[in-house]
């Protein structure tokens, strides 16, 4: 199983969200469902960045060392930066 760690971005509350999941379509959907917590509220979340790990734990790392960096810009750079 594959897992994507992404980044969305929602242009109502002008924030990004991070995460990962094997399923990112599956979990866009849920994002955008109005439901309570940090993307509750909105449903104009988009994906905005992917990548991809052949492991949950590596995804998971991933995941945590790019919500560490508690920064918008450095998160704008990973996005204008891929590939």
């Amino acid at each position: 199983m594959e897992f994507v760690v992404y980044v969305l971005f929602s242009e109502s509350k002008n924030k990004f969200c991070i995460g990962f999941t094997s399923d990112l379509r599956e979990r866009l959907i849920r994002h955008n469902q109005k439901s309570k917590g940090f993307t509750g509220g909105v449903n104009d979340w988009k994906v905005v960045y992917t990548e991809d790990y052949k492991s949950k734990e590596e995804a998971h790392k991933r995941e945590l060392q790019i919500k560490s960096w508690k920064s918008r810009i450095k998160i704008q750079e990973l996005i204008q930066n891929r590939g």
